[in-house]
């Protein structure tokens, strides 16, 4: 896997700390850094997702994809499924994550809470490296709603 991240600000963009990065798969993603009222040439200007966002994000869309692939080889009928990621981050460089809580929507007929609570789990234990990786720092927890439909 690879991905080349370059500063965009010296292009003469918008924002002093815009980002872009270009995946190994082809595709592109912006970041910007927050924007910083004492030293405005030091921020953003809030026009893209924040790096650390991005990797919360990335959880997300791991864990999402997991769920989803363990219920539907359970041959389960999931239509939706869906997650909230809630963190907190150290005060002091490096400001890593310390909590993660994950809340879990997930919809379909007939699917057992138990056949989704396994799948959470799956993925937050064995399958989704990225939280395996960030539970390096962060206390992870999970919850679930489960929407018959």
């Amino acid at each position: 896997m690879e991905c080349t991240v370059s500063w965009t600000g010296n292009a003469g963009a918008r924002s002093a700390m815009g980002f872009v990065a270009e995946t190994g798969s082809g595709h592109v993603l912006m970041m910007d850094g927050a924007p910083d009222p004492s030293k405005p040439e030091n921020g953003g200007q809030n026009l893209a997702a924040r790096p650390m966002e991005t990797v919360l994000a990335g959880t997300g869309g791991c864990t999402a994809y997991d769920v989803v692939l363990i219920l539907k080889r359970g041959r389960h009928q999931v239509e939706r499924v869906s997650v909230k990621l809630s963190s907190e981050r150290a005060e002091k460089d490096p400001k890593v994550f310390t909590k993660i809580h994950m809340h879990f929507t997930v919809a379909g007929k007939g699917i057992p809470a138990a056949a989704v609570e396994r799948a959470i789990a799956l993925s937050h234990h064995t399958y989704c490296s990225a939280s395996v990786m960030l539970a390096k720092t962060a206390e992870i927890t999970t919850s679930f709603d489960l929407i018959e439909t």
